[in-house]
């Protein structure tokens, strides 16, 4: 008989990278499902990381001290990628331009260098297909912000490499451009189907 951690599920596994799809956040704000398309894809990556973040508080008594009880303070979600199709759209993005604004081709726009604010809001959906092709993992940011220093490391044997963070911002009701599907999950939703 085998022991330890052996597989329950072989549909569980997950092998692979996600499809980021990039949607304008206001238009799609109401909605708790996925909406955006393999079209809204931002193409090949070199890879998909999703973070959630949290800090804790914990409450430590006696001597010498015991903890007595834990509690979440802070949390945050983020989920990190490198695209690899240098489009005018993928660098608006990662300039934190929301490029589903602009009017652009894939070999024809401009991004203006210098003078940068805050980045716009966009919708990040990253759908992770299991490998039986038949299950997804779905990664919901309805308001969400790129990070990101820049850099094109153009090597001679291998395709350049973007890497940028999408940050996920509250969208619930009480925050200016949210909307109350959020309310009881303000920076997203994770959906298996």
């Amino acid at each position: 008989m085998r022991t330890g951690p052996v597989t329950k599920d072989t549909s569980t596994i997950a092998l692979g990278l996600a499809q980021i799809r990039v949607g304008a956040s206001a238009t799609y704000i109401a909605s708790g499902e996925a909406v955006l398309t393999s079209s809204d894809s931002i193409g090949a990556l070199a890879n998909t990381k999703f973070s959630g973040k949290t800090d804790w508080y914990k409450l430590e008594s006696g001597f010498p001290l015991l903890e007595d009880y834990v509690v979440a303070i802070r949390e945050s979600a983020a989920l990190e990628c490198a695209f690899k199709e240098l489009t005018p759209y993928n660098m608006s993005l990662a300039y934190g331009i929301d490029p589903t604004s602009l009017s652009l081709s894939e070999h024809s726009g401009e991004i203006a260098l210098g003078g940068r604010t805050s980045p716009s809001f966009v919708r990040m959906e990253a759908v992770y297909t299991f490998p039986d092709g038949i299950h997804t993992m779905t990664i919901i940011f309805p308001r969400a912000q790129v990070s990101a220093s820049t850099e094109m490391d153009f090597k001679s044997e291998s395709e350049a490499q973007v890497p940028i963070t999408f940050e996920s911002k509250r969208a619930d009701s009480e925050v200016s451009g949210g909307n109350a599907v959020w309310n009881t999950k303000p920076l997203g939703t994770i959906i298996w189907g």
